[in-house]
């Protein structure tokens, strides 16, 4: 991870915490892949052979994309503001002043209080409010910006 947040780094700042897309946003391409791989085994009567094969096909379309979209996301808290960049060929930027951040809401259901992961919503002053889903461990990142807000 790093490669836009570090070159983005202004003189003297430094990272504190850097945080990443959960694992499960490959959870969905792999069931698909699973039911495609049974679907094509010959013999077997689960359905035809062309509709598993297709099935396989847009499972690892999709497990490409998950696998991009997470190495192409980055979350990080400087000691001086939070730095959010999303996507590859179209790229989407947040940057907000440690001082112009009012909150950072968190919101997990049930599976991702067991597994650590949720959506944090970074709410500036002026109302600006910012959701990102899948967040790994996203209290963590929570603490990473109310500590360095003193």
């Amino acid at each position: 991870m790093g490669s836009y947040v570090q070159n983005d780094l202004n003189p003297g700042e430094r990272i504190v915490y850097e945080a990443s897309l959960h694992w499960m946003i490959y959870l969905g391409p792999m069931l698909l892949l699973g039911v495609g791989i049974v679907m094509s085994v010959p013999g077997l009567g689960f359905g035809a052979m062309s509709g598993g094969l297709a099935l396989l096909g847009v499972a690892l379309l999709w497990l490409l994309v998950s696998y991009i979209r997470q190495r192409t996301s980055e979350f990080a808290v400087t000691d001086k503001r939070v730095i959010i960049k999303l996507g590859w060929l179209s790229r989407r930027t947040i940057e907000i002043n440690m001082s112009r951040v009012e909150s950072v809401q968190v919101d997990q259901d049930i599976l991702g209080r067991f597994l650590n992961y949720g959506t944090i919503t970074v709410i500036g002053t002026g109302g600006t409010k910012e959701p990102f889903n899948l967040i790994d461990d996203p209290l963590a990142f929570r603490r990473a910006v109310q500590a360095e807000q003193g």
